[in-house]
């Protein structure tokens, strides 16, 4: 029986080396002695046989490391694996991939965003591709009586006095310089100017690209203060008001958290750190970036809306406002309550959905931590009904949105105004490789490589980027006109339809909770259960709720 055993492991392992896991070892090694006995005797084989003697030294090489389990067991074979894993996402993309699979994005939304950019025909032939009667499918109510509209330019104003901004309906979500290369930033603000909309800066602070397309800016301040921070890294008033008061920043955003990573800081390794990027940030060349997790100048409600007064007072009275993903909801409750108590107001709330995101963050960040857009603005609008702030205080939403429909969506379900990255970034040229994070972008867009950022021309991208926005607004006015209504700001939560099953439909407005105007200042009983609960549990003194 043992001698059985054993011939059986023989056979087994001369498989493995003449047609198993070991014969691109075995044969190389063939070759090599094949070749080598023959070019002795004709010269010119010589390069063949040193190409399959460097084949079997790799092989060998292969077999006899414990770095790699597969490259030991299959050497050379190995090889194969790796390649066709590393084109994996590639070939899944162009040969694979559904068009309306969402890798984050779908190739008809990429589509779509490539045909308004290049001003070709974005209408569709032969009817939908879309399963109308599949659970979760939405519309948008429409009328017999379509309105005509003879501009598309909507507009919304932010703020109060002479600094009041009328921003635009559709803008650039934040995208930093260092993220996304100096061309890229150039062509995404000079696209703004173009097109008369705004250009949010991200946390990395206001770079000589940002001011070089002469667009409106939103600053955004993140943790680090980036571009007005001292040398110990804590927020400067004087460098501050230096750069907030130039004509091109129009409004100053505080943020909280992203989408992305919501609760997580961040680090540009120090490699990373050039002379030019440390100049902008005001940090240290070649020293490793830290972005904290939270901010050093407020830790209560209360000093929140004092740093956002203080930041309005030295800008000269420009609108500002928070950008948050949102987690515990009775932080933001506490922040809303704190407007209502102390009589100061931020004049703009972003919300940035979980699905949201340029930057590269931990998977698990990614895909489980933060609430998604949708539910998010429900909440942030309903809070800010229910304590008369509604007017006061307006919405930005960002996180996936896309197409014109996304736009009113969200506008119908409470948002003034909507921020786009991606799709912006596709309009540049994105393909959207997934390889933001590795410097090796293959469009120029996410690098800061210059033999790879050359091939972006600014003036093309720039007009690519307005008419991408001009021709989405363009949609928008149209699908406004068929809701027999005048202005985006006149839509609500009746005009949205969703299919709940093959035989039920309901209006968003029957979805979602809803909350009467100043409900929670009068004391009256609200749908949303969270602000039952915990607005008589947070004051201005506290991101905390009090205990019962």
């Amino acid at each position: 029986m043992n001698s059985e055993i054993l011939k059986g492991q023989q056979m087994h392992t001369l498989i493995d080396w003449v047609c198993g896991r070991y014969s691109a070892l075995f044969y190389s090694f063939f070759t090599t002695i094949l070749m080598g006995v023959a070019s002795a005797a004709y010269f010119p084989l010589i390069p063949i046989f040193l190409i399959f003697l460097s084949l079997t030294l790799i092989g060998i090489s292969n077999f006899s490391q414990k770095r790699s389990n597969v490259l030991a067991n299959y050497p050379l074979l190995a090889y194969f694996r790796f390649f066709f894993e590393n084109i994996r996402p590639e070939l899944r993309q162009y040969f694979w991939e559904s068009d309306s699979d969402e890798l984050p994005y779908s190739r008809i939304q990429r589509s779509l965003v490539y045909q308004r950019s290049k001003e070709l025909a974005s209408v569709r032939p032969f009817g939908s591709q879309l399963d109308m009667y599949n659970e979760d499918h939405e519309w948008l109510n429409h009328s017999i009586s379509p309105t005509h509209l003879d501009s598309q330019d909507f507009r919304v104003s932010v703020g109060e006095g002479d600094k009041t901004y009328e921003t635009s309906i559709l803008n650039i979500s934040g995208t930093s310089f260092g993220a996304l290369s100096p061309p890229a930033i150039q062509a995404l603000n000079t696209g703004a100017n173009m097109g008369g909309f705004a250009h949010n800066t991200g946390e990395g602070g206001i770079s000589p690209f940002h001011l070089a397309g002469h667009g409106d800016l939103i600053w955004q301040i993140s943790t680090g203060y980036f571009g007005c921070r001292s040398k110990d890294g804590r927020f400067d008033p004087e460098l501050y008001k230096e750069k907030s008061t130039n004509n091109q920043v129009k409004m100053i955003e505080i943020k909280l958290s992203q989408g992305a990573k919501p609760g997580h800081g961040g680090m540009l390794l120090g490699q990373k750190v050039t002379k030019r990027i440390a100049e902008i940030r005001g940090i240290e060349v070649g020293k490793d970036c830290i972005s904290p997790s939270y901010h050093s100048e407020f830790s209560t409600p209360s000093g929140l809306l004092d740093f956002a007064e203080k930041l309005k007072f030295l800008s000269g009275g420009k609108p500002v406002g928070i950008k948050l993903c949102l987690g515990h909801p009775w932080e933001l409750a506490a922040i809303v309550k704190a407007m209502v108590e102390k009589k100061q107001y931020l004049d703009f709330i972003t919300v940035d959905g979980s699905e949201g995101g340029t930057g590269a963050a931990p998977l698990e960040f990614t895909d489980r931590l933060g609430c998604p857009l949708t539910d998010a603005l429900i909440y942030v609008d309903n809070t800010l009904i229910g304590s008369g702030l509604r007017n006061r205080v307006k919405i930005a939403a960002s996180g996936k949105i896309v197409s014109a429909y996304d736009i009113i969506r969200h506008i119908a379900l409470g948002a003034d105004w909507c921020n786009m990255a991606r799709p912006f970034m596709f309009s540049l040229g994105c393909i959207q490789a997934l390889a933001c994070a590795s410097s090796n972008c293959p469009t120029g867009v996410a690098t800061m490589n210059p033999k790879r950022y050359r091939v972006l021309d600014i003036e093309n991208r720039a007009k690519r980027v307005f008419n991408f926005h001009n021709n989405t607004l363009h949609v928008v006015k149209e699908m406004i006109e068929a809701t027999g209504l005048k202005h985006p700001n006149e839509l609500n939560r009746r005009h949205i339809v969703r299919r709940i099953s093959s035989s039920k439909i309901l209006l968003a407005d029957q979805l979602f909770p809803k909350v009467l105007p100043n409900a929670l200042i009068n004391g009256e009983e609200c749908e949303d259960p969270r602000l039952n609960v915990y607005w008589n549990r947070v004051s201005s003194d506290s991101f905390s709720p009090k205990s019962d």
